[in-house]
């Protein structure tokens, strides 16, 4: 269960949409036994709805600025959802370990959505969509095989997870140090100006 927490979670910081969608497909075929309290994302209308949303974020993720915006919003969807799947995924423990499970999912879906958040930072100025468009597919694709992958192999999901967090504290701290070198420059410039 922690593989299949830890990979969902980090899924769900990337594209919460695709990650609850995969899931209840998962679910719903058999090939992923969710517990009884998750049984709800194996419904039709949950998995119809979080398609359409992820066709819609799909399309809105790609717009260079809106897609800042957009992933600045759903800082409150992302990370409140994974919580959510994490807690009630482990309905059959205490609650003391329920409410841990919970705290460690919105952590790592925190983690998964500040990366992309500082990667498009960085990403989304330059003037090209190709490198925009990249990497947003790439997101996509890394929240629906994250999921999947999760089901098949949670030991190594769990493993993969760790990487991608320690990737992601690295990655902020290297844009957060770029932004500040650019922010020096540009404050230099109007000086002398």
């Amino acid at each position: 269960m922690v593989g299949i927490l830890t990979g969902a979670s980090f899924a769900a910081g990337l594209n919460v949409y695709a990650t609850v969608a995969t899931l209840g497909v998962l679910g719903r075929t058999g090939v992923l036994p969710l517990p009884a309290s998750l049984h709800t994302l194996e419904s039709w209308p949950v998995i119809a709805v979080s398609v359409a949303m992820f066709i819609v974020e799909f399309f809105a993720d790609k717009v260079p600025a809106f897609d800042l915006l957009w992933n600045a919003f759903h800082t409150f969807v992302r990370i409140p959802v994974a919580a959510l799947i994490a807690y009630g995924a482990t309905s059959h423990l205490s609650p003391g370990a329920q409410l841990l499970s919970a705290l460690l999912g919105a952590a790592i879906a925190f983690a998964a959505h500040g990366g992309k958040l500082a990667l498009r930072a960085a990403v989304t100025p330059s003037p090209e969509p190709v490198s925009n468009i990249a990497l947003s597919l790439t997101e996509d694709a890394a929240a629906v095989g994250l999921t999947w992958f999760a089901s098949r192999h949670p030991y190594a999901t769990a493993a993969i997870v760790a990487v991608l967090v320690l990737l992601v504290i690295v990655t902020i701290r290297w844009v957060t140090r770029a932004l500040k070198r650019l922010f020096r420059g540009a404050k230099r410039e109007l000086a002398e100006v």
